[in-house]
């Protein structure tokens, strides 16, 4: 059976209510096959971390149709896994039960549900820290936890909205060489956001561009680097022709003035929809 083929139609997404609506994505066709690593591409505010809260079914699409394995996308799900920007552990459990906490909320039993944690902390290099309480992690360690927490339910399409941006350069380095190894391990179809063109171009098999907002796609870009890969190959000839090809596509002018970013819950944080620019 096809698992984690992800499929969009004509898909448009609207957030807001009455004179204050407005279009954040705008008739996107697309086709992820399984397995496949795609990195979806685009400046602040152009709607793609809104496409990823469609995909994991906490908005509904106002046009088109979402789906995986051909089945629609009407809701939450454990098989479609989402990692955001900032960990969302749970503070009064320490890290062994957050990484179990989906096992737990399907009955799985507590021995069961801690042996399979342990594995996955080892897959991320926590296990010496299974004890520990979230706060007591460095940044990095958090989004591994993260990161584990989610991959323990084992999804068929793992959804990631910028996780590693608030990172610091090296340790933002060595957590997309840990996702790209537990990638290989897992084979399960990623769908991964960024607005960092170097990012995009390391970790994914193809990049999708978006415009700016209304989202669209303007490039589908197959990458032609093979894998295993090293950080050495972002300054390659081929890495830099490419990155300049992405900066092009990206370039709106200097007169074009900045959204504010949406999330894959729609509105901006902290934002008052009354006052964006459309």
């Amino acid at each position: 059976m096809t698992s984690g083929l992800v499929e969009g139609e004509q898909v448009g997404i609207r957030l807001g209510a009455g004179a204050n609506a407005f279009e954040a994505v705008q008739a996107l066709d697309f086709s992820i096959e399984p397995g496949q690593f795609v990195c979806i591409l685009g400046p602040s505010g152009c709607g793609k971390s809104t496409l990823l809260g469609a995909l994991a079914g906490h908005l509904q699409p106002s046009s088109g149709h979402l789906r995986v394995d051909g089945a629609p996308v009407d809701g939450p799900s454990p098989s479609r896994g989402m990692v955001f920007q900032h960990h969302t552990l749970l503070p009064w459990r320490k890290v062994l039960d957050n990484v179990a906490f989906g096992l737990k909320m399907q009955g799985v039993p507590r021995r069961d549900r801690h042996r399979q944690a342990m594995d996955m902390l080892r897959w991320v290099g926590l296990e010496d820290f299974a004890g520990h309480w979230p706060r007591q992690l460095s940044g990095g360690m958090q989004q591994r936890a993260e990161i584990a927490r989610v991959l323990i339910n084992r999804p068929r399409l793992l959804l990631m909205d910028e996780p590693f941006g608030a990172l610091d350069a090296q340790t933002r380095s060595r957590m997309q060489q840990l996702l790209l190894d537990i990638w290989s391990r897992i084979g399960t179809t990623v769908v991964f956001v960024t607005h960092d063109i170097d990012e995009a171009l390391f970790l994914g098999d193809r990049v999708l561009v978006m415009s700016a907002r209304p989202g669209r796609f303007i490039a589908d870009l197959t990458l032609p680097f093979p894998r295993p890969r090293q950080p050495s190959l972002l300054t390659s000839p081929a890495f830099v022709e490419l990155k300049r090809h992405c900066l092009e596509l990206l370039d709106h002018g200097p007169d074009a003035p900045p959204l504010p970013r949406l999330t894959p819950l729609g509105l901006p944080r902290q934002q008052d929809l009354s006052r964006i620019a459309l």
